[in-house]
């Protein structure tokens, strides 16, 4: 017995195949761990997707809580503006009064243009809710709905939730803090218009689809104002910022430069392929809404839009470690194919 182990004492292995051995169980741990969020998240998707829906808006003028209604219904407005808000009552008020303006002014020039704005309130901890509450009394619950997720899931998760439960032809995801002019949402309309009218001639036989039927994307873009941005952000945020990128186009491949800009406008059809199949919540679905729009060949497009930096808006370390980490998870979940993608 004293040979055996003399044979397998640690102090005669040699140092290479102890270090190696050591870094095979770090990596093998980490891919575990990876593996497991991957097939987590694949669980919840599952699970939300056979669930029945039990979101509803609260009606602060009747204190009744109406049903919300579903993106596989039957469009009942012509364009839906999704707000995610989270502790957001300082600024969210700018934004919407700025956006419901504009709409309002719109609507008064053309009888036809309906719309309605929905604010989802992503679990604030602040007066966020009795902010957005005060504008439904204010514009009543036709025009402009709160959905309320209780505890904070991550931007993604309420972006997803409202273009769900939207009614719109199109539907506009905008940030609360108004960094981008709302009434540049006509230049993603334009081109959103155009791409259709473009699927429309390739398909002939389906001449008489509405716009709400056809699958685009348009996503606005802040690309041309990245010189600018290099000259007066710190060095080690530009390394940060164009290492994000490079894996960003590794993981979703080129045709979109900033995927990470609040705005971006769909067909309902396009939406309801895209946010019945996203996963993440927080920090890199928009890679993944470019990801998925490729692989279900959704027509897509970039469109510069006019933007401005707004306090409180930057991204911390931290914020860039989670999307380095979403990253992977989106090249492992689809990669493996363990995240399946529904047509």
């Amino acid at each position: 017995m004293g040979s055996v182990w003399y044979l397998f004492d640690p102090d005669l292995l040699p140092a290479p195949f102890i270090f190696s051995s050591l870094a095979l169980l770090v990596v093998l741990g980490v891919a575990a761990f990876f593996l497991e969020h991957v097939r987590r998240i694949s669980c919840e998707h599952s699970l939300e997707r056979t669930a029945s829906s039990d979101v509803f808006f609260e009606d602060p003028n009747s204190l009744k809580k109406v049903p919300c209604p579903s993106i596989f219904d039957q469009a009942e407005k012509y364009i839906s503006l999704i707000i995610p808000a989270f502790n957001e009552e300082h600024r969210l008020p700018g934004a919407f009064v700025e956006a419901i303006n504009y709409l309002q002014k719109r609507s008064a020039l053309d009888k036809s243009f309906s719309y309605e704005v929905l604010i989802v309130d992503d679990g604030s901890t602040d007066r966020t809710s009795k902010v957005a509450f005060d504008f439904v009394r204010k514009y009543k619950i036709e025009n402009v709905r709160v959905i309320l997720l209780g505890k904070n899931h991550g931007k993604g998760e309420a972006i997803r939730k409202g273009m769900l439960h939207s009614r719109g032809e199109l539907l506009l995801m905008l940030d609360a803090d108004g960094a981008t002019k709302v009434d540049d949402l006509e230049k993603l309309e334009s081109q959103i218009c155009t791409l259709a009218e473009k699927v429309k001639e390739l398909n002939p036989s389906d001449g008489n689809l509405k716009l709400s039927d056809i699958e685009v994307a348009a996503f606005g873009s802040r690309a041309y104002l990245e010189k600018q941005a290099l000259a007066t952000r710190k060095w080690y945020r530009n390394f940060l910022m164009k290492g994000f990128h490079l894996v960003v186009l590794l993981t979703a491949g080129p045709g979109i430069r900033d995927t990470q800009c609040g705005f971006k406008m769909f067909t309902r059809a396009a939406a309801r392929r895209l946010f019945t199949n996203m996963r993440l919540k927080r920090w890199c679905f928009d890679v993944e809404l470019v990801y998925l729009c490729k692989h279900l060949g959704i027509p897509m497009i970039e469109v510069s839009v006019n933007w401005s930096e707004i306090p409180g808006s930057k991204v911390r370390l931290t914020g860039i470690i989670h999307m380095l980490f979403e990253l992977v998870l989106i090249r492992l979940g689809y990669g493996l194919g363990i995240w399946k993608i529904y047509t």
